[in-house]
């Protein structure tokens, strides 16, 4: 299949790889992205409660891309879901494209972080998620997706000890966990959550259905967390 056509048409899954295929350029970050997809395609078709339309509603749902590096299936899932024209694909990374090898949220609609050094999306989920609670506002959810290996930086630990006794329900997290962390932790990614009070999930990262089940399963009065196994960066 061609990917050319108008803004407006209709994408699906099965478009994806075509759509990754129009950027390239940066193949050392091929594995980053491709390691996100399924978890991106879940949460926007089936999950978060955003759109082209609702970009600035007060209410919609909140989506921070913290594994910024290798950003290609976030931009073809934004395009498949028409925040941004897909003709924008073929200039990534070009010096006049606003599709940058991080994402500029003043740059990518939907975006709402740029991201560049890891371990930063996690904390500024748990400020969102405060300030949106202070504001009273209950109805707008919170995710984040990070990699295991920006589990490497103390921010994000200090973001996972603050959420659970806070009790920020409304916030989400997705480790993508490609094998790409530098130390382990005793009982896995899940444990670590756990132990600080979060509610947490280990399903595969492929998985479409296991993925919606863990994402939409209930956790009342805990932040909740999603590892999502996929296949080691180096297999």
């Amino acid at each position: 299949m061609t990917i050319t056509g108008e803004h407006a048409r209709t994408y699906g899954y099965e478009d994806l790889p075509a759509l990754m295929g129009l950027m390239t350029g940066d193949e050392k970050h091929g594995p980053a992205a491709t390691s996100t997809l399924d978890v991106l395609w879940v949460l926007y078709d089936r999950v978060l409660r955003v759109g082209p339309e609702r970009m600035d509603d007060p209410g919609r749902d909140r989506f921070l891309l913290s594994k910024g590096h290798g950003p290609m299936a976030y931009y073809a899932v934004l395009a498949a879901k028409g925040f941004l024209p897909v003709e924008w694909l073929p200039g990534f990374g070009s010096y006049d494209s606003p599709l940058g090898h991080h994402p500029d949220r003043l740059l990518v609609p939907g975006a709402e972080i740029g991201s560049g050094s890891l371990g930063h999306g996690l904390p500024i989920a748990v400020g969102t998620a405060l300030g949106l609670r202070a504001r009273g506002r209950d109805e707008p959810r919170v995710w984040a997706l990070i990699g295991d290996a920006e589990l490497d930086e103390g921010s994000n630990h200090e973001a996972i000890a603050f959420a659970g006794p806070a009790g920020l329900e409304r916030l989400h997290t997705v480790v993508v966990d490609n094998s790409s962390a530098s130390h382990a932790r005793p009982g896995g990614i899940a444990a670590r959550f756990e132990a600080a009070g979060w509610s947490a999930l280990t399903v595969d990262g492929r998985d479409h259905e296991a993925l919606h089940t863990a994402f939409t399963a209930p956790h009342p009065g805990r932040p909740h967390v999603v590892v999502a196994r996929v296949e080691p960066k180096n297999a």
